[in-house]
């Protein structure tokens, strides 16, 4: 009896041990966390599947690497955006990180964070007006314009001379920084054809004052695109449309389709797209969207983890851009990374064989 009673004993106070050391190796990480740094990671909405992923791969790769994070999305209102990070200035973030919602909207809220010594890094969408960015981190956004205007160049054969044909143009947030790269980049394509009269615009709605779609907006475009077919192709066929943007893109896809384009007899037009989200991969698979831009954003939040570790150590971050991204103050520092031109023709290697998606997760047999 008294043997069974020391084994019960030693096992309890193993037990007790145990659990002793254990909340000691949780109170070292949590402290080592801290020490190392506290990063805010401000995310525009959660409404788009690639700024979930955006803000969940950066958290997962801090957290990875010792780092604390306090990830929050705005849900596209810019006044939640400004209260998270007033927010995360109040809890001692060592840096921020922010897609802008609104990147005209952020001066004052970022100069707080200034004062308080807390560095800013842009992500993908530049912020306006501020002296106070350290750095940012996006794709090479002209090129993704040139991208999407090549491709339509491509596929109606407008360098052998081919055409008229009609093009509809579509623009993306007019408070996003990026919708006028990626337009400016596509019209140095296309521009000559309509000069030419080999791509014809016939509601001639061809600047971003006239095409912009607010918060990228795939609703909105439906609208649109159900007011131009309406309007100026009752009895002409659309040939081809520049869309910036995959949820812009499935919008404008349903309008088509509600009157009768992706039959044999009405097939749908040359539809470009960026993003590579799963809906528009799937339906480049399945025959309707021609085309989008593939950004991983993988990538692009390791560059950014790469960038706040570089600021944290108070050492000069990498980049490859000092000119292009003048904000109105100063011109940002950035690091640009390649977007990439996908269809039906290279969804395997570019982003299956990549581990994106899986072959099932597009349709692809």
């Amino acid at each position: 009896m008294k043997n069974k009673i020391s084994r019960v004993l030693t096992l309890a106070l193993a037990l007790v041990l145990t659990v002793m050391l254990a909340g000691c190796n949780l109170a070292e990480t949590s402290a080592g966390s801290a020490e190392k740094g506290y990063i805010g990671l401000s995310m525009p909405t959660k409404s788009s599947e690639r700024w979930v992923a955006d803000g969940e791969n950066m958290a997962r790769l801090f957290q990875e690497k010792g780092y604390k994070t306090d990830l929050q999305f705005a849900e596209d209102v810019v006044e939640n955006q400004i209260s998270q990070i007033e927010n995360m200035i109040t809890k001692g973030v060592d840096v921020i990180v922010i897609a802008a919602v609104d990147g005209n909207t952020l001066t004052d809220v970022i100069g707080k964070a200034h004062k308080q010594g807390i560095a800013v890094i842009a992500y993908d969408r530049l912020i306006r007006n501020t002296p106070y960015l350290s750095y940012y981190a996006t794709f090479d956004n002209f090129k993704v314009g040139v991208l999407q205007a090549s491709y339509i160049e491509e596929k109606l054969g407008l360098k052998e001379g081919k055409g008229p044909f009609n093009l509809e143009l579509f623009g993306g947030s007019p408070d996003d920084n990026n919708a006028y790269f990626f337009f400016n980049g596509a019209m140095s394509v296309l521009q000559p054809y309509m000069d030419s009269g080999k791509l014809v615009v016939r509601s001639k709605q061809n600047t971003m004052a006239q095409i912009a779609t607010l918060r990228w907006d795939g609703a909105l475009a439906q609208a649109r695109m159900d007011n131009l077919l309406s309007a100026y192709y009752s009895s002409e066929n659309l040939d081809a449309v520049l869309s910036p943007y995959d949820g812009i893109s499935i919008g404008i896809i349903s309008s088509l389709k509600g009157i009768g384009y992706g039959k044999p007899n009405k097939p749908l037009p040359v539809i470009t797209g960026q993003d590579a989200e799963l809906a528009s991969v799937k339906s480049i698979v399945s025959g309707e969207q021609t085309e989008t831009i593939f950004k991983d954003t993988r990538k692009l939040a390791a560059q950014t983890v790469k960038m706040v570790e570089s600021v944290l150590k108070g050492e000069q971050a990498e980049v490859n851009d000092t000119k292009s991204y003048d904000n109105g103050i100063t011109v940002v520092p950035a690091y640009l990374l390649d977007p990439i031109s996908v269809d039906a023709a290279n969804v395997q290697e570019a982003i299956v064989d990549e581990g994106y998606y899986t072959k099932e997760e597009v349709g692809l047999k």
